[in-house]
């Protein structure tokens, strides 16, 4: 058991690699906003313009 919390203790004041992950992270999430505001961005907007017009309608 002590074994194993030596372990994670290590892994957590183990700083290496941490910046490199965290801008990959960043980049592929904004990748992903992109493609799926590309891909959604037109149904998404026919959306709320429907419901403008409904609302304006009353």
């Amino acid at each position: 058991m002590a074994r194993l919390m030596q372990y994670f203790f290590s892994l957590a004041h183990d700083d290496d690699g941490d910046v490199p992950g965290w801008v990959l992270i960043t980049l592929m999430t904004a990748g992903l906003v992109i493609l799926i505001w590309g891909l959604a961005g037109p149904a998404l907007s026919a959306v709320f313009e429907q419901a403008i017009d409904r609302v304006t309608a009353f």
